[in-house]
């Protein structure tokens, strides 16, 4: 029998990579892992089926370049993923760019201001 974990959907951009220098197409990643990126994805791999999605995963050549990517800045690390083309029915979902939905619709005001953790001012 399968052992069943719920799944985790990690973000690539901004979470995993540090995607410091913006879109430069699905194929292209230039900038470092986000610090502490791989000790958690491999945390988490105990836990959970952790799935890698990003707006890449539906072109030509994304998933196999963050495939690249991950193995190029800490081999093995594909093993503890997988990548699918659409989003399954996760438990928990980690992205830069999300608000957390609590039953109450945000002001648009509140979402055309909205930045991602590395971009925000203290």
């Amino acid at each position: 029998m399968t052992e069943h974990k719920p799944i985790l959907i990690l973000d690539f951009d901004g979470v995993i990579h540090s995607y410091t220098s913006g879109w430069k197409g699905a194929e292209v990643i230039p900038d470092p892992p986000v610090e502490g990126a791989f000790v958690a994805i491999e945390k988490y791999a105990t836990f959970f089926d952790v799935c890698v999605l990003s707006s890449r995963s539906h072109q030509g050549g994304g998933i196999e370049a963050m495939k690249a990517w991950m193995e190029y800045h800490c081999p093995g690390s594909t093993k503890w993923v997988r990548f699918p083309l659409e989003k399954p029915p996760a438990l928990v979902s980690i992205d830069d760019r999300a608000i957390q939905f609590n039953g109450t619709w945000p002001d648009p005001d509140r979402l055309l201001s909205f930045k991602p953790w590395n971009a925000q001012t203290v």
